[in-house]
């Protein structure tokens, strides 16, 4: 099961940008939901799947945008496949690496497409499924060398955590490690220190989910992940690399597909009353 769910933060776009990408990848939506009377206005959820990964996405406005800080890398096992992808995601978008061949990849782009959302599409013909979605997580500007440290410390903490492969910078440069996966349960994250120091740090565009099913684990993660008191926020955390969590009963976000909109608006109500969501009382709305 998947552990960690991105979560993408959109101004007005979500839903335009969730039908973009479904489409190009022959995706599946799986529930859209309109939040209404939060702090930002009505809000657009969304759920929806690329390959075996599920995403999530808000409209909720202008206050955060995405960058190159954290992008999707899709492994495709098609040359003809990343040309296909790489000429719909770069129009009205903005190229970062030109497609070409690397010394990493025979065929690969880094691109942002027009909603914002960074891309790294690279052909790997091994491969045994059309797409292999991962997210990417580069450490730029103050926080380069966080990489290794951040590695470090969720390989340690994570459940069901490991590394899998390493390269490293040349010695006595700020930026340590070149490539990192760090495995949690299956799911792989890829880390890695900007070698230039980049220009684009974490925010809150662009989360990192984890769905919880009891009060107990909702709070491991909640003390794992909160690193910074004042971004508590409706179950929102941010640890001490910079990169933003939500910790979020399952339950919750199930309700967006299944619930009344009478108990929807309910137990919104309340959710926007908390810091660290209170699961039992959740549970107990939705009952």
């Amino acid at each position: 099961m998947q552990t960690i769910i991105p979560h993408l933060w959109y101004d007005t776009e979500a839903k335009e940008a969730v039908a973009f990408y479904v489409e190009l990848f022959g995706g599946k939506l799986d529930w859209t939901y309109t939040i209404t009377d939060t702090p930002s206005g009505d809000s657009d959820l969304i759920q929806f799947q690329l390959g075996d990964m599920t995403l999530a996405a808000i409209s909720a406005g202008p206050y955060f945008k995405l960058n190159e800080s954290m992008s999707l890398m899709v492994n495709v096992a098609s040359k003809d496949e990343v040309t296909r992808l790489y000429q719909a995601l770069s129009e009205g978008g903005r190229i970062l690496m030109p497609l070409g061949e690397y010394p990493f990849s025979p065929y690969y782009v880094w691109l942002e497409d027009r909603f914002g959302l960074s891309w790294q599409l690279s052909y790997t013909p091994d491969l045994d499924k059309p797409y292999q979605f991962d997210i990417c997580l580069l450490f730029s500007q103050e926080q380069v060398g966080l990489a290794q440290p951040m590695l470090d410390y969720y390989k340690d903490k994570l459940p069901q955590a490991s590394v899998g492969q390493l390269s490293y910078y040349g010695e006595g440069e700020a930026a340590k490690l070149n490539y990192a996966e760090l495995l949690v349960a299956g799911q792989k994250l890829i880390v890695m220190d900007h070698g230039y120091g980049g220009e684009a740090s974490f925010n809150e565009a662009f989360s990192l989910m984890v769905y919880v099913d009891s009060q107990d684990e909702l709070n491991f993660y909640y003390d794992l992940l909160s690193a910074v008191p004042e971004a508590e926020m409706c179950g929102w955390v941010k640890d001490q690399f910079g990169i933003s969590w939500q910790i979020v009963p399952r339950i919750l976000m199930e309700a967006y597909d299944t619930a009344s909109p009478e108990t929807v608006k309910t137990v919104n109500d309340a959710v926007l009353q908390m810091r660290r969501l209170d699961f039992d009382q959740i549970k107990e709305i939705l009952s």
